[in-house]
């Protein structure tokens, strides 16, 4: 008996694993973005790869996954000419300097 609850144990902890390795390309929790008061979007677990445009243009993004963010002003995640992105961390949020305009897309920082 002790090989076969050994090989259960086993198998249990590569399912584990499996289903670990699964939910990693999801970020977990909220993405909330806001133009003023009004709440203009919320995400709930993201993918995490790619580019993620906003409907409208941002001024206040609360990151409430388990993942950091970079934000953009342009909708194709990428930093215009003069321009720079914003890294907002877990759990933080974050509001659109006037000059610089709204966001208008984010990315999953690298870890």
């Amino acid at each position: 008996m002790p090989s076969s609850r050994s090989l259960a144990a086993l198998t249990g902890v590569a399912l584990l694993a499996v289903a670990l390795t699964a939910c990693q390309d999801k970020a977990s929790g909220m993405v909330e973005a806001r133009n003023g008061a009004r709440l203009v979007e919320s995400l709930s677990n993201p993918p995490t790869e790619g580019c993620h445009t906003f409907r409208e243009g941002v001024t206040q993004v609360l990151n409430q996954t388990q993942s950091n963010l970079i934000l953009y002003t342009t909708p194709d995640c990428t930093v215009p000419p003069g321009g720079a992105s914003n890294y907002l961390d877990i759990g933080a949020s974050d509001v659109a300097v006037p000059s610089t305009g709204p966001w208008r897309s984010f990315s999953f920082a690298p870890e």
